[in-house]
């Protein structure tokens, strides 16, 4: 067989069942493969970004390894932001690229760029095939690190003429769960009776104990044994926006998001706990804001699966490395019920909801917020919603309410404009039978709203809500509050959504009140097929909370 045939085996040997991609030169010994194969579907996108976006939602929804494939070149190129994207949220991908034959490397040849040294620093890691000998063992060892440990995108670069290679290579396929020797890595943990005593202690002596829960407690069991330990041991959880959904928005003891548009409940209470307990959090800017006045009083402890992070923002007591899951599992085996009113009442007169516009300010117009509002009452429990990336992220963040694992999909640590429209795309390639609804800014979604096409072919259940108020809006309120409101290039134009999605073939809606927003969302829910719905929203509606750039979450602005 080929270097491309086998390469297609050893992806339907890692379970793949399908792939996210677009076609050119370098690649097309692998789509000729791919024709023969009928257990792999093949997603055709309109741009490679959104291919890896979509392979980033496939993963994220899942909780499996995503997958796509680009040719060499610019389709190398336009997948950089996706696999940035992933890398920063640790989402488990494996992204296949095309290379020019071995042998016109490094001569400028056509469509040739150095795409394993480009993605050197957004990649968990990366390879260049140079003999189809090395294929088995290289998508064997790809698999393993984009799932295993703290995961992260894997990029392998094929030659051509690596991919057309009919040398017979022999080799031993590994059985499911196989163990996977990679020299120098190891994703293996040895969490201590001892540092679980010592949690235990602390949880135990604490007055003011808060748990706070970043994006590595969304996996697995994680979601119940927070919610567990939570009850029993009467404690009060913040959540990072990468950690949403991991604990039932609704739940008493949720306080919401914490960091820069954080609410009073979680900030305060963040910045007043004596005992920190965080699960999968790294600690990024936009959660600590000024990182020496973050949470002084409190003795820290970080469950993480990357041991780099110990440190590197936050200076901590107590690390834990390993999974979160595992070290909760340890923790309900020590402890038994426990309450602490004093705390839970302070923690009361701390507002968990952001102030709503002032109806007299709106004067009759529809607000973001109340569309937020109004697509959380008209959708499922299990609905899976992605964002871009914006003030309508911030608002879905606050006013969705989130109560199972991997049902919000957004980009946190790169914040990717146009991510959200090709993640949805992913999601409901994984899940047909439920709701996929993309939330998305006037800006946002122009980035790439060429995928209408693709999800009109495919016939995908994507509905798609756009937050439409004349500006790149969060940029907007950042220029209003401080820089003296001035105003340059946010002011952006759009078309008529509804008529262009019409265009494409999928349903358009637009809706000027809230009234017809509610109708307008029950008509496109209850209809099968991709819809674009535009709400004309009053346009200089601004997200509070906010923490000034520079300042600690102490200093939010409420509204």
């Amino acid at each position: 067989m080929t270097g491309a045939e086998l390469l297609i085996q050893l992806l339907l040997e890692q379970e793949v069942d399908t792939i996210f991609g677009y076609p050119g030169g370098a690649v097309l010994p692998v789509y000729d493969a791919l024709f023969d194969c009928g257990s792999i579907q093949h997603i055709l996108v309109r741009h490679e970004q959104a291919a890896v976006h979509a392979a980033d939602g496939y993963a994220r929804s899942t909780g499996r390894v995503g997958v796509s494939l680009v040719t060499s070149g610019p389709g190398a190129t336009n997948a950089i932001t996706g696999i940035a994207t992933a890398f920063m949220d640790s989402v488990p991908m494996v992204v296949l690229t095309g290379q020019v034959p071995t042998d016109m490397i490094g001569l400028d040849s056509f469509q040739e760029v150095d795409i394993f040294g480009m993605t050197l620093s957004v990649t968990k890691h990366n390879y260049i095939v140079m003999n189809k000998a090395e294929l088995p063992r290289i998508i064997q060892e790809a698999f393993h690190l984009a799932a295993s440990g703290r995961p992260g995108p894997v990029l392998i670069d094929l030659p051509k003429n690596v991919m057309t290679d009919r040398t017979p290579v022999s080799y031993t396929p590994l059985m499911p769960g196989a163990p996977v020797q990679i020299r120098g890595y190891r994703a293996e943990w040895n969490i201590s009776s001892a540092e679980l005593g010592e949690v235990a202690h602390r949880l135990r002596q604490a007055r003011k104990p808060l748990l706070l829960v970043g994006g590595g407690c969304v996996a697995g069991n994680s979601p119940a044994l927070l919610q567990e330990i939570a009850v029993r041991c009467d404690l009060p959880v913040a959540t990072t926006l990468m950690g949403i959904g991991a604990f039932p928005s609704r739940h008493p003891l949720q306080l919401g998001m914490v960091g820069m548009h954080g609410t009073a409940a979680a900030n305060r209470a963040v910045q007043a706990a004596d005992l920190l307990i965080c699960l999968g959090v790294r600690f990024s800017d936009r959660v600590t804001g000024q990182r020496r006045a973050f949470s002084p009083d409190s003795y820290k402890i970080q469950v993480d699966l990357e041991e780099a992070e110990f440190g590197k923002n936050i200076g901590i007591d107590l690390a834990l490395c390993g999974p979160v899951a595992d070290v909760l599992e340890g923790l309900l085996a020590q402890l038994t019920e426990m309450r602490h009113p004093e705390w839970q009442e302070q923690i009361s007169g701390w507002s968990r909801h952001p102030l709503l516009p002032d109806p007299k300010t709106a004067a009759g117009q529809m607000t973001p917020q109340e569309v937020i509002r109004c697509i959380d009452q008209a959708t499922a429990e299990d609905t899976i919603i992605t964002t871009d990336v914006g003030q309508h992220q911030i608002w879905t963040a606050h006013h969705y309410y989130f109560s199972k694992p991997r049902t919000l999909l957004t980009s946190g640590g790169l914040g990717t404009m146009g991510y959200g429209f090709p993640a949805a795309i992913g999601a409901a390639v994984a899940f047909p039978e439920r709701q996929v609804l993309c939330i998305s800014g006037d800006g946002s979604f122009q980035m790439n709203m060429q995928e209408i096409m693709t999800a009109v072919d495919l016939g995908l259940n994507v509905k798609v809500a756009i937050l439409k108020n004349g500006y790149l809006g969060m940029v907007r309120q950042w220029q209003q509050m401080f820089l003296n409101n001035r105003y340059s290039a946010v002011r952006i134009s759009s078309p008529d959504f509804a008529a262009l999605a019409k265009s494409f073939g999928a349903q358009g809606y637009h809706a000027e009140t809230i009234q017809e927003a509610a109708e307008i969302l029950a008509q496109a829910l209850r209809t099968p097929g991709p819809a674009i719905m535009e709400f004309s929203v009053l346009e200089e509606t601004n997200v509070y909370p906010i923490v000034p750039p520079g300042a600690g979450n102490l200093d939010l602005i409420e509204g």
